[in-house]
């Protein structure tokens, strides 16, 4: 079950409910965050088809929307007037203030306004720039190690997680010395099965060494994403603000990342077109991110919105205070955006996917993840041209049920 599930369930026994009876949601509740290897399960289709916007079966009186069409969940995505995002919702205003991790997913204007104009000039591609230098080293860094292996290696261990923990070291200004204490924390945070207490102490542990990190900043800034908001910014924003948006850059940058590079290698595995073309053709890499971030989608659903007055959508009526779940993976295999886009096509015209969501909410690391895939595939499949599977495929072990979808390893032979 899902942290923002468990946060709901939290919230609702403190109201009253028994919930000793119900330990998990009905399967066909859970429907948006299951998938059959890299496709989402068929009955997310079929209920794509059947009505792009369906009432799921849940249980506390909780009125609970699925939006799967494209069109529809640009239309939730895209309306911040009619829709929250506020954490509130999930908590009860008791322990809102108190248990908010912070960042821009659960925040609503004008706090969430103020706070992405502070992050936006740190996310432009000038800016960003400066960092590709140092993308490419982690990257060749990670293959100069997986190169001394003598024999299978964990794609996953190896190459997936290190680099993007790394590349948002160097955005934030982590010093080399804590890289590795850093690295603990990514991963802890990011224990959605550890039971809400352990999930929300790996949330309090990382604000904490954020904090750290921040008033580090404080007194002498450097040239990292909380050193350049504090030069130009100052005391405009506090230490936990800035604690929290990075905090925000980890959850957005981290995990999906990591599960991108892996999965995006597993298609590259199992597709010796799209294989050669990516270590020969350098225009080729462009497409081919793309295509693989509109069919993964591994942030399988957007954070969870609340209607904040009656709404039509889909031609259903959702109420005030019904909660509205998009499936970006759903909405990313609607065939409105062309054909055939149930499956993977490397020569594809890039569509216009929601694999960061959309609207003012869409996810400002945009840029950067991109810039990572782009950098990290062709140098794979460039050093080990031989690479393969060291296991069948029908051995590997998915995410059951899960936000951010991925592989939990990925063995190959690299000669």
């Amino acid at each position: 079950m899902s942290w923002v599930t468990r946060r709901y369930l939290a919230r609702a026994q403190k109201k009253g409910l028994d919930l000793s009876k119900l330990a998990i949601l009905p399967d066909a509740a859970l429907m948006p965050l299951k998938r059959d290897a890299l496709d989402p399960v068929p009955e997310l289709g079929r209920a794509r088809e059947q009505t792009p916007v369906t009432k799921l079966p849940v249980p506390f009186g909780l009125n609970l929307w699925l939006v799967s069409g494209y069109e529809e969940a640009k239309a939730v995505l895209g309306d911040a007037k009619a829709f929250s995002n506020d954490f509130e919702h999930l908590v009860g205003k008791a322990d809102g203030a108190e248990q908010n991790p912070g960042g821009l997913g659960f925040a609503d204007p004008p706090v969430h306004t103020r706070l992405r104009r502070l992050l936006t000039p740190e996310f432009t591609m000038r800016r960003l720039s400066r960092l590709k230098p140092g993308i490419e080293e982690v990257v060749n860094e990670r293959l100069d190690l997986m190169a001394k292996a003598d024999g299978p290696v964990d794609l996953v261990e190896e190459f997936a997680l290190p680099i993007p923990s790394l590349v948002i070291c160097e955005l934030l200004g982590v010093p080399y010395e804590e890289r590795d204490a850093f690295q603990h924390l990514a991963v802890a945070r990011f224990d959605l099965f550890g039971g809400a207490g352990a999930s929300l102490g790996a949330i309090s542990e990382s604000l904490e060494y954020l904090l750290g990190v921040v008033r580090e900043q404080r007194k002498n800034p450097g040239d990292g994403l909380l050193g350049m908001i504090i030069k130009e910014h100052g005391d405009e924003v506090d230490d936990r603000e800035l604690a929290g948006l990075a905090d925000g850059v980890l959850t957005g940058g981290f995990e999906t990342t990591a599960s991108m590079l892996a999965l995006g290698a597993l298609v590259l595995l199992q597709d010796p077109e799209s294989f050669a073309k990516v270590r020969d053709d350098d225009e080729s890499i462009h497409g081919f991110v793309e295509e693989l971030l509109r069919y993964l989608t591994v942030v399988q659903v957007a954070f969870p919105r609340f209607a904040r007055e009656d709404v039509e959508i889909g031609g259903q009526s959702i109420k005030e205070g019904d909660m509205v779940v998009v499936s970006l993976s759903g909405a990313n295999r609607d065939d409105v955006l062309g054909q055939a886009m149930g499956g993977f096509d490397g020569t594809r015209v890039p569509a216009k996917h929601l694999a960061f969501g959309y609207g003012a909410h869409r996810c400002i690391g945009a840029e950067l993840a991109r810039m990572e895939l782009r950098s990290a595939y062709p140098a794979l499949v460039r050093r080990f041209p031989e690479m393969r599977l060291a296991v069948s495929p029908d051995e590997l072990e998915f995410r059951k049920v899960s936000i951010v979808y991925g592989v939990e390893k990925l063995p190959v032979t690299l000669r």
